[in-house]
């Protein structure tokens, strides 16, 4: 590919830090629920050990993930994972043991679990280990421009935005140079449309990363080449499954905070309430 053509390419939608024409998928999976998450803390990297219903959620997770197939159909291809990273903090560590242990149950082989410390959750500093109530009374002022602004402000002793894009970014490219590797390169000739069958295409590598709502929100800024201010336009909930597509070097997210398989039986979905925690602003 001629310079002119690989520079046209770049200004496709695609972001820097993925390989040219890459196909894959990565599956981002948040950690189940946590004890600070039923107290309404700030968790930042502070250990909170997984509840019984956040460990419970973590082996639905890996059910689904075993049967990407099942209806409704996850967009994944019903293969093996080509690899399983989390962030170190215990609670992403427990979740990837068992979501790992549910998937190899189900007679899906997966490799061996790999921390990255490129994915722990964003540090909060004085924030962390704290409840919503606590903060507003001690740091208000902060915590509602970090609401509002998150590229210009962050908890007192904690990681800027900015801080933390730089160590995502580094991690993603050892992931997707991983799964680039021995691949041929895709093309973006051919349908872009869902619905459009396209058989001459085989099934791509995918991985899956397992970690905090905070740090994907800034990995999904990352791969679909946005601005760290798009930080607060995206959320993840508890053990919800997300997939970003990677077509010819192109991210396309596919799926956002898919939880049918949590069930409503034991509560695991009503457990946080999404509106809750985003208005909160915890991590």
């Amino acid at each position: 590919m001629n310079s002119s053509l690989r520079d046209a390419e770049r200004s496709s939608g695609a972001a820097p830090l993925i390989p040219e024409g890459l196909d894959a998928i990565l599956v981002l999976l948040r950690h189940g629920q946590t004890q600070f998450i039923v107290e309404k803390r700030f968790q930042g990297q502070m250990e909170a050990p997984l509840t019984r219903l956040g460990e419970r959620q973590a082996e639905l997770a890996g059910e689904r993930l075993a049967h990407p197939h099942a209806a409704p159909p996850l967009p994944i291809p019903d293969t093996p994972p080509f690899a399983i990273v989390h962030s170190p903090l215990g609670r992403a560590l427990r979740t990837a043991e068992l979501v790992a242990g549910a998937m190899d149950a189900a007679g899906r082989a997966t490799p061996p679990l790999r921390p990255d410390a490129g994915f722990l959750e964003i540090a909060q500093g004085e924030w962390e280990g704290l409840t919503d109530t606590e903060i507003k009374a001690r740091f208000g002022e902060s915590l509602a421009a970090w609401r509002r602004w998150p590229t210009r402000f962050h908890a007192p002793g904690g990681e800027s935005l900015e801080q933390v894009r730089a160590r995502v970014e580094t991690s993603l490219a050892v992931i997707l140079a991983e799964l680039a590797d021995g691949t041929p390169r895709g093309t973006l000739d051919r349908h872009q449309v869902l619905g459009y069958a396209d058989t001459a295409h085989e099934s791509p590598r995918w991985s899956l990363i397992v970690g905090h709502g905070g740090v994907f929100r800034v990995a999904v800024c990352a791969l679909l080449g946005l601005p760290a201010a798009h930080f607060w336009n995206f959320d993840f909930g508890l053990a919800a499954i997300s997939v970003v597509e990677i077509r010819a070097g192109r991210a396309v997210l596919r799926a956002v905070n898919l939880d049918e398989h949590l069930g409503r039986e034991d509560g695991a979905v009503s457990a946080e309430s999404p509106l809750e925690r985003s208005q909160s602003g915890a991590l």
